[in-house]
């Protein structure tokens, strides 16, 4: 039945596109034969919407790898910097939940670790759509801010780093095998809102796997079981992720350094201060539209990074323009 809907759902995005340009067009005809100036104009920025959707339909088509498809986690961390970057990392959540609620995908908060003075050390969130993971899979990077601080008396420019980590939730089709000697567990109270009961209980869960240093956490539930079931889903969804890492740098080398999420490694840079540039350091993409992007009008950019990953596709996509 999902498999239905999902296909329902594409059948039904090309006969929306196939209606509005006939429908579009007609107008145009009809405004050009009467004179009718206002008309042609509305049919033709109707139309310049349809193409949007279109490209941004032609790029779905991409999402076909292994685990394209699945939901996914979103980690962001706050780099270096204190206030700064932790207010830095609070702004990428708040991007990143903005465009999945454009979309019309669920947003769970897994765990959120607060900042001293304001924003967040790091943040957990699972978004669940079609394709969520396809669509986020290259915003996996360090992400750099330029602006004037609120934070700083003197109203200098500041510099401030935060990175995201994005990997696929894993189905009960996809089986990892994790060894309970390999986990090193343990529980804290959770942070932030949550009633008398979350606050003064163990109930979190933090949860390292030893062989690999990779670390998850959880705290949103009440229940330290339902939190350790939570726990180990994303723990399978990192390794799983890992494989695929693996599995891709052993297919292309050149897509393993595209798709380096180390630490060092910026993909987006968003300078607020002395002009307003958003740009992406893969593919060259640009806005001055910066509001819009912090308010998760990010389409563009993934749009331009999902076709770069495919050999070709970006040079057909410029022409066609």
């Amino acid at each position: 039945m999902q498999k239905r809907d999902e296909l329902d759902a594409q059948i039904g995005a090309v006969r929306h596109l196939e209606a509005s340009i006939r429908d579009n067009s007609e107008l145009i005809e009809m405004g050009e034969a009467e004179g009718d100036a206002e008309i042609v104009k509305e049919a033709e920025q109707a139309l310049q919407e349809t193409l949007r959707e279109a490209r941004s339909a032609q790029v779905e088509t991409l999402l076909s790898g292994e685990a394209d498809a699945n939901d996914t986690y979103l980690e962001v961390h706050a780099g270096a910097g204190g206030t700064e970057s932790q207010d830095w990392a609070n702004m990428l959540l708040r991007m990143y939940t903005r465009w999945a609620e454009r979309r019309k995908f669920k947003v769970e908060t897994m765990e959120v670790h607060d900042g001293e003075e304001a924003g967040i050390k790091s943040a957990t969130i699972k978004i669940t759509g079609h394709n969520a993971y396809g669509w986020l899979k290259t915003e996996s990077g360090v992400h750099r801010l330029v602006r004037i601080s609120p934070y700083d008396s003197a109203a200098r420019r500041h510099t401030s780093f935060s990175s995201a980590w994005v990997y696929p939730v894993v189905d009960d089709t996809i089986n990892i095998e994790i060894n309970e000697s390999d986990l090193k567990v343990d529980t804290y109270r959770s942070s932030g809102a949550g009633g008398q009961h979350v606050n003064t209980t163990d109930s979190a869960i933090r949860i390292t796997h030893v062989p690999t240093g990779i670390i998850v956490a959880c705290q949103a539930e009440r229940s330290q079981h339902k939190n350790r079931a939570t726990a180990m889903a994303m723990l399978k969804a990192r390794l799983y992720e890992q494989e695929l890492q693996k599995r891709e740098e052993a297919a292309n080398a050149e897509a393993a350094a595209k798709t380096d999420i180390g630490w060092g490694h910026q993909i987006r840079s968003y300078v607020l201060q002395p002009y307003q540039m958003v740009k992406d350091l893969r593919t060259g993409h640009e806005t001055s539209n910066t509001g819009a992007v912090l308010d998760g009008d990010l389409d563009d950019f993934m749009e331009a990074s999902l076709a770069a990953r495919v050999t070709g596709y970006a040079d057909r996509v410029s022409d066609a323009e």
